[in-house]
Formats: C-alpha cells, sequence, structure tokens
C-alpha cells in the first residue's frame, strides 16, 4: 500500500519519464532509417510546382505504359510518362485556379461520343444504348483492373474536356485585327525591284579572322539564355568483345570436317540436316541459281557434281559443309496470272458458304471457259477471284522468282510451258493458272547444307575476361590512354552525355554506365569494368560539367562562326568606297546585280539567297535612293531601289485576318504547354532511379 501511494504521488514524474523513453525509441528509429523526411524524399521521383510525384506510383504508370507499347525502351517509355505527368500537373494548376470543373452531364457525353461506334455499346439497330454502357460497367466491377482501367479512361475524358475548355478560352482572347490582316496583305503583295552589290562572306577566308576566348566568354555573358547548358559527363572507353578466336573457329572447322562421310551417304538429307546433325541453319529444299550461292564460294559450289560434298568453308558467321543433290535448267523469272477459287473455312473465304466440292465445279467450270477464250481471264478474275490484291488486275502476278509461290503453285508453273492453263490445290483454295511468260533459263542447283555457328569457347571467354580485368588494374595506377596504347587497344571518346542519357556511341543502350558517370561518388579519373552487350566495357570518366552557362570550349562550334561574321562584316563595311553602285561593284571586283517583284514574306533576293534585312532595308527606302551598308546572312549590301510597287488593295482584309488569326489559334496548344511547362517549379529526380 505505501509502495502504490509513492507510485501515485510521483505518477506526473512517471508519465514524462515513459513519455520521453517512447519519444527516444522513435528518434532511433527515425535515425536508422533516414528520418521520415529523407524517407519521404527517398521516394519521390520528382515535385512540380509543390506537388510531389511518388516513385511507386510513377514505376506503376511506365509499367502500364511499357505494355501499351509492347515494350520498347525503358526510358522512352519513362519520359513519355514524364511528359504526361508534367502536362496533367501544369494544367491542373491552371484549372484550379480558375475554378475550370468538368460537369457529370459533359463526361457522360464524351464517353457516349467516344463509344458510339463500339459494338459492345450499341442496340439491335447500331446505335449507342446507354442501358449497354451501364450492364458493362456493372459486369467488370468484380474485376478490379478492368474496372480501374474503366475509371481511369472516364477520368482521362474529363481531363480533356477541361484541358479543351481552357484552351478555347485562351484561343478566345487570340486573333487579328483587320489592320493586321491589312499588314499581312501588304507584306504578301508590296513589291519592289532593286540593283545591288554584294560583298560576300566567303571573299575573306576565315584564316584571316582571329576570334579569342575572351571574345567568346563575353558574347556567351551577353546571351546567357541562348548558352544554358544541362549538367553532362565525359568518358573514354576500351571495349573488349567477346568473339571466338582464331583456335576457336579451327576446331569447329575439324569438327565439321567429320560430317563429310555422313553427309555424302546420307539418303534423307533433310532429316540428317534437321534431325540428326541439327545444323544451325535448316534444310531449303528449293533450287538455287548461282546469284542466291555464298558469295565467298559461289562459283566454286556451283560446279561441284551431284552427290559431291564441298567444304568445310566460312560464310559470315558459319562454318558450313554442302553437298550438291541435285541440278537443272529453270528460269529465273516467271510470270503467271491466276483466279483464286475459296470455300467455307479457309482465310481467303471472305462471306461465301460455298463448299470445297463447289468449289472445284466452279473452279473446273472456269478453266474450260478460258482455255477456250482467254480474253475472258480478265473479266473472270475481277468477278470469281478471291485474291483482293490482284483480281482487279485481271489475277495478274507480275514476275517473281522460283520457289516464292507455294509449293503446288511453283511446282506447276516450273514444270509447265508458256501458254499452258490448269487446276491447282493450295491451302488457300484452287487457283486456275495461266503461265504468261519464263525468262532467264539457266542451271540451278539443289544443296543441302550442315551450318555450325561460329562461337566462343569457354577458354576464349575466360582469356578475355582476363584481359579485360589486366587493363582495368592498370589503369587505376597508371595514365588510361597510355595503358591503352601499350596493348593497342582502341580507346573510344564519350563527351556531354546528358544525366538522362541512354544510349552511349558503339555499345548501345547502357543506362547503367551513365548512372555511374553521374553518381557523386565517382571521380574524375576513376574506372570501372561494365558488362556489355557481347563483351566488356572499361570506362574512365574524365570530365564532370555542372548545370548553368556554357563553357567557352564548349560555345566554341557555336559562337565562333558569329563572332567571325561580325568580324568580316566590320572589315567589308570598311573596304566600301565609292558614291554609287557602279563605283563600289567595280573597286570591289563585283558586279551590279538586280533582282526583281521582291516581298516581305518570302524575302529572297534572286542570286544571293534568303536576306530579310536586306529586303526589308529596301522597303524603307524611296525609289532611286541608295542604302548604307547593310550585313545579311550571305554577306554585306548595298542596295539601290528602282521600282516601288505597293499592292492595289483590297475593300476589306477580313479573309487575311481570319487566316492570321487561324494560324495564331494553331499555335496555342503547343505554346500554352511550352510556356507553362518553363515557368513551373521542377525537381526532376528521374536519373536516381532510371
Amino acid at each position: 500500500m505505501a509502495v502504490l501511494n509513492k507510485i501515485r504521488q510521483r505518477s506526473v514524474f512517471l508519465i514524462v519519464i515513459i513519455a520521453l523513453a517512447l519519444f527516444s525509441f522513435v528518434l532511433a528509429d527515425l535515425i536508422r532509417n533516414g528520418g521520415a523526411i529523407s524517407q519521404k524524399a527517398a521516394n519521390t521521383i520528382a515535385t512540380i510546382n509543390g506537388k510531389e510525384i511518388d516513385r511507386t506510383d510513377f514505376a506503376q504508370k511506365v509499367e502500364a505504359a511499357s505494355r501499351n507499347f509492347g515494350g520498347g525502351s525503358n526510358l522512352q517509355t519513362v519520359n513519355y510518362v514524364w511528359n504526361q505527368e508534367v502536362r496533367q500537373i501544369v494544367f491542373d494548376g491552371q484549372f484550379e485556379e480558375l475554378g475550370i470543373r468538368a460537369g457529370a452531364d459533359e463526361v457522360n457525353q464524351l464517353l457516349e461520343e467516344g463509344l458510339a461506334n463500339n459494338p459492345t455499346f450499341q442496340n439491335e439497330a447500331g446505335v449507342f444504348d446507354k442501358a449497354k454502357m451501364q450492364e458493362y460497367v456493372a459486369s467488370i466491377k468484380a474485376n478490379p483492373v478492368a474496372y480501374q482501367q474503366w475509371i481511369d479512361y472516364k477520368r482521362s475524358l474529363g481531363k480533356g474536356a477541361l484541358e479543351q475548355t481552357y484552351l478555347n478560352m485562351i484561343k478566345a482572347g487570340v486573333g487579328a485585327t483587320l489592320k493586321e490582316g491589312e499588314l499581312a496583305y501588304k507584306m504578301e503583295n508590296d513589291v519592289v525591284d532593286i540593283k545591288y552589290v554584294q560583298l560576300p562572306f566567303t571573299s575573306i577566308p576565315d584564316t584571316d579572322v582571329t576570334v579569342s576566348d575572351a571574345e567568346i566568354q563575353s558574347y556567351i555573358d551577353k546571351h546567357p539564355d541562348l548558352y544554358q547548358a544541362e549538367a553532362s559527363r565525359n568518358m573514354r572507353y576500351v571495349f573488349f568483345k567477346e568473339e571466338p578466336s582464331k583456335e576457336d573457329e579451327e576446331r569447329l572447322i575439324a569438327e565439321v570436317a567429320e560430317q563429310i562421310g555422313g553427309l555424302k551417304k546420307a539418303e534423307n538429307i533433310e532429316e540428317f540436316i534437321n534431325v540428326d546433325q541439327s545444323s544451325a541453319l535448316k534444310y531449303n529444299d528449293r533450287f538455287l541459281f548461282k546469284k542466291d550461292l555464298p558469295s565467298t564460294v559461289a562459283d566454286t559450289l556451283y560446279n561441284v557434281p551431284v552427290g559431291e560434298v564441298y567444304g568445310p568453308y566460312k560464310d559470315g558467321k558459319y562454318i558450313k559443309i554442302s553437298k550438291v543433290i541435285a541440278n537443272k535448267q529453270l528460269h529465273d523469272s516467271l510470270k503467271a496470272s491466276h483466279i483464286l477459287i475459296s470455300w467455307k473455312g479457309l482465310g481467303t473465304a471472305g462471306d461465301t458458304e460455298r463448299t470445297k466440292e463447289e468449289a472445284k465445279t466452279l473452279a473446273d467450270s472456269l478453266l474450260a471457259v478460258v482455255k477456250t477464250d482467254k480474253a475472258k481471264f480478265l473479266a473472270l478474275a475481277k468477278d470469281f477471284s478471291a485474291d483482293n490484291s490482284n483480281k482487279d488486275k485481271g489475277g495478274d502476278l507480275g514476275y517473281f522468282a522460283p520457289g516464292r509461290m507455294v509449293p503446288a503453285f511453283n511446282d506447276y508453273i516450273v514444270d509447265n510451258n508458256v501458254g499452258d492453263m490448269g487446276v491447282v490445290e493450295t491451302q488457300f483454295g484452287y487457283h486456275i493458272i495461266t503461265i504468261e511468260d519464263k525468262k532467264n533459263e539457266q542451271k540451278a542447283v539443289k544443296v543441302g547444307t550442315i551450318a555450325r555457328e561460329i562461337e566462343a569457347s569457354e577458354k576464349t571467354i575466360n582469356d578475355i575476361f582476363t584481359e579485360t580485368t589486366k587493363f582495368q588494374i592498370a589503369t587505376k595506377d597508371g595514365d588510361f590512354a597510355e595503358k591503352a596504347k601499350e596493348s593497342e587497344y582502341n580507346v573510344r571518346p564519350v563527351n556531354k552525355i546528358s544525366e538522362l542519357a541512354e544510349n552511349i556511341a558503339g555499345l548501345g543502350a547502357q543506362r547503367s554506365i551513365v548512372q555511374w558517370a553521374f553518381n557523386e561518388e565517382t571521380k574524375v579519373g576513376d574506372v570501372k569494368r561494365f558488362d556489355v552487350t557481347d563483351g566488356y566495357a572499361v570506362v574512365q570518366l574524365t570530365g564532370k560539367a555542372s548545370k548553368g552557362l556554357q563553357k567557352v570550349e564548349d560555345a566554341s562550334a557555336s559562337v565562333k562562326p558569329i563572332l567571325i561574321k561580325e568580324k568580316k562584316a566590320e572589315m567589308l563595311k570598311n573596304k566600301i568606297s565609292g558614291t554609287n553602285l557602279d563605283e563600289i561593284a567595280k573597286s570591289q571586283s563585283q558586279v551590279v546585280k538586280t533582282a526583281s517583284a521582291l516581298n516581305m514574306k518570302t524575302p529572297t533576293i534572286s542570286g544571293a539567297g534568303t536576306e530579310p534585312k536586306v529586303v526589308g532595308a529596301a522597303f524603307a527606302l524611296e525609289s532611286g535612293q541608295v542604302s548604307e551598308p547593310v550585313v545579311g546572312n550571305n554577306g554585306v549590301y548595298v542596295v539601290e531601289v528602282t521600282k516601288k510597287t505597293p499592292a492595289s488593295g483590297l475593300d476589306t482584309y477580313m479573309s487575311y485576318a481570319a487566316q492570321e488569326s487561324k494560324t495564331q489559334a494553331n499555335a496555342v496548344n503547343t505554346r500554352v504547354f511550352n510556356a507553362l511547362k518553363e515557368a513551373a517549379d521542377i525537381e526532376d529526380k528521374r536519373a536516381n532511379f532510371y
């Protein structure tokens, strides 16, 4: 009892102690797991305008999209889902801010329109039936996947309606006035004739112009928006291909050679090649012309006597031996026409109810008709043939090589003469065939070939791995390029690869290499071996570039030509002397050229190219007036206007204003999304997960 009294007296104290203990337990667990905030951050793939995208939800959408696309590049699917997410979030923000809603009636109307042509939701009259839709929804409620797909479909219709409403509101505020229509008319129809002298930039060699790094840096600083760069990495690698050695090839040749006797004696060639020997390439029971044989051995193999075996020989990635089974004279080009008569149950039958017996009777009857009068073949093919690809051309199949058609069809044409007609049965139906032509008769051979693919042996694979490992270890203590040079390895550079890149030149899709290069723990100079398709790549990280302004060396390729052009323009302007075009042309060894009917809409000058600044300067002059030097796309110009012809004008410019309005409205969808995306606050962490 005394103890209980003491506990009661200290109850507040005990509660505090227990609370602190629980708090410390929870705190310790949070610390061990990185904290609730960091855990949440680890599961966030991106933040767009403050909205976090959960990586699990994102992954599920990627998986669903991948199924819909039938596979393909994982990163392409990721990018597709990403663009969908960005679009949805930036537009949702606008819908929320403006209070735009999609009502149930609007969504139902869209459902009816979207499902109107689906037989599942049509009644006996082929008209959309709302009751059919309700029955369908009730039937799939027990299937969570199917029901969720239905909900997602309805939701997407609602989102689409909201987006269309939003875009239509913007389009309503986009248009062109009659004054803008008049301007568009004038730009197209006001014309000017000019004389001009062009001092082309090409008249000064690029080598005569010096551009310093400081000037390039100054230009970048003045145009920062044009020279923003994403984070990138530079790498180099040596590829060790896992390929058969010379010893592997020689060993396989010896093994294949042991089968020569068996192939020579074999009576059932197809069974011996396909079953007994399990050839990498199956037996092809057709005659081949010389051009169809492997090019490296065609001359020899074509003349091997029947029954003899040639080889072993190498053909691409195979070692082969070939037995010539037979030879005969064949035409390499055949021409025929046919009428295909099908019967119920065949894939070519269409809606016919004809039986096979009826089809045979009809085919025999048609054959009798065309044998009597060949001219009727065209009309009968159009009326009776089940081959829609050529029935309107009289059943004409054109020229084709022997063996291209199904066996029975092919054999009839090969074994008979030009002009012969007959009925042949195939899996497609009965064919009434007429042989139109045969060309280029020559010897053809039937060949039975045993093929073995040349593959790297286990020893070769181990040797390649050892070689790769030795190089990797050597680069840790020595210069990568020097070590590669010592062993005569080819070093491949990979520059300016972005964080979400997937493909590496020469290696294909290698996302793991890109992720390694962008890992914070990977330092410039680090080397790592990667398993890649057909072998290994030993990769070294050679450079890191952060997001921001491009460096001089990176921007030089695009900035330097601009600065060279600017300097050439000043040099050419300083060369100009004379008071008229003839004097200027003479002093610069140029000629005075003319151009007629120039307009502002298509500012192309004959003999000079597209020059909007020059044409614009001409329109600013009066007739007979000579311009100051004008810097154009292709040189420096001095222009004299010889004639200005204003357009006659229209009673109303409504059509031009309407066209301008339409052009602007058509650009709304793309421009609005791009503007919203550019203005959005986006933290993209996709590269951490994919």
